[in-house]
């Protein structure tokens, strides 16, 4: 008996075997199929919850892209229409200088003085529209500190002003909304 019981201990495999037998047990079998079998489907149910819940980012994504590329035709065509307008309100405030120098070229026998009147007016007629479409004069005064953002100098002079500031005006500038679309040209004087 005590070799038999030996040849237990030595014999790891006599243990396995019990345990093999108790697994082929039929109700071991059952109890563990079904185990298997709740485990496959509550894997099966997450894995249909995560395709439904991809499904919805996928839409929702899809939507996202959609408006925004929407958003993005809307602003390019706002922009495409501000220019358009823009440019229609400025030429239809130019219409009526347009209107009043066509006026006095019909006049055939207009003397030196009607021309005379009939530019000025027309001059304010064209200084007004364009100050309506924020287009502005630089012109400044003798004096003025020459600012080479709004001043271009076309030489520098002696004078009796301070060194570094306009003489003279050569030609007016023009800034449209703050952006300067020709400089004054100018005369600085010299420094002494």
């Amino acid at each position: 008996m005590k070799n038999a019981h030996r040849m237990s201990e030595s014999n790891p495999n006599s243990s396995t075997k019990a345990s093999e037998t108790s697994l082929n047990d039929p109700e071991t079998a059952a109890a563990q199929a079904g185990h298997e079998t709740d485990a496959l489907s509550l894997a099966q149910a997450e894995l249909a919850e995560l395709k439904a819940k991809s499904g919805e980012l996928a839409d929702q994504y899809l939507r996202a892209k959609a408006e925004a590329e929407n958003a993005r035709r809307r602003a390019e065509d706002e922009i495409s229409k501000a220019r358009k307008f823009a440019v229609e309100s400025f030429a239809d405030s130019l219409l009526p200088v347009l209107d009043s120098l066509e006026a006095g070229l019909a006049i055939k026998d207009a003397s030196v003085e009607q021309i005379r009147e009939g530019a000025q007016a027309t001059l304010r007629q064209l200084t007004s529209a364009l100050e309506r479409n924020k287009v502005i004069a630089i012109n400044p005064d003798a004096g003025t500190k020459f600012d080479p953002h709004h001043h271009q100098a076309i030489s520098v002079v002696p004078s009796e002003l301070e060194a570094n500031t306009v003489v003279a005006v050569l030609q007016k500038g023009y800034s449209m909304a703050e952006r300067v679309m020709r400089p004054a040209l100018v005369t600085v004087a010299a420094p002494k």
